[in-house]
């Protein structure tokens, strides 16, 4: 696993041995930052259900002003801190050993990015992606990530958030929402 683009391109990342986490693949990473290509710069971006941090480390790289990570795990955690330090990208994250939907039920900022790639077995990433919207999480003109399985239907929101585009990469889907502007009068 590496970092695909931005100034730390190449940059060999550490990950798990075995199967317990299910890190994004290099070409997902590369096509998906492709896609968000300058909505990364400058953006303040939430890697929940982080597990190696690789996407969040490829957003700080390709010139994310903040990115949160959020995992459970205290082994991913010390990952992700070793990840960072790999990259020299510590400064701008902020890594949170804890429960991601605990999290975001306790959160008061907004982001511009959120990433959101939990288990595949449980629901949480429909109950993640409702959560955002109706508690608002995302910025006006903000992008929410989920990656899940390619059968997966995900739940679709009401405005001012909306599907905007759905992705397949072999077996995963990337459906990208989006969340429209402030109205202007």
């Amino acid at each position: 696993m590496r970092v695909v683009g931005g100034i730390y391109r190449s940059r060999k990342l550490d990950s798990f041995e075995g199967e317990s986490v299910r890190p994004t693949a290099d070409r997902t990473r590369e096509s998906l930052f492709n896609i968000l290509g300058a909505a990364t710069v400058g953006a303040r971006f939430l890697d929940a259900f982080c597990g190696t941090g690789a996407v969040g480390i490829e957003a700080l790289s390709r010139g994310a002003q903040r990115a949160v990570f959020v995992d459970r795990r205290t082994d991913a955690v010390k990952l992700i801190r070793e990840n960072l330090a790999l990259t020299r990208l510590e400064d701008g994250a902020q890594v949170v050993c804890g429960d991601s939907m605990a999290y975001l039920n306790a959160l008061r900022e907004k982001f511009d990015l959120i990433f959101l790639d939990p288990p595949y077995a449980d629901d949480l990433l429909e109950r993640a992606v409702a959560h955002i919207a109706r508690f608002d999480i995302l910025a006006p003109d903000g992008i929410m990530i989920a990656e899940s399985p390619a059968e997966k239907e995900l739940p679709k929101l009401s405005a001012p958030y909306r599907v905007a585009r759905e992705y397949r990469y072999g077996r995963i889907k990337v459906t990208l929402y989006r969340r429209d502007g402030e109205e202007t009068t």
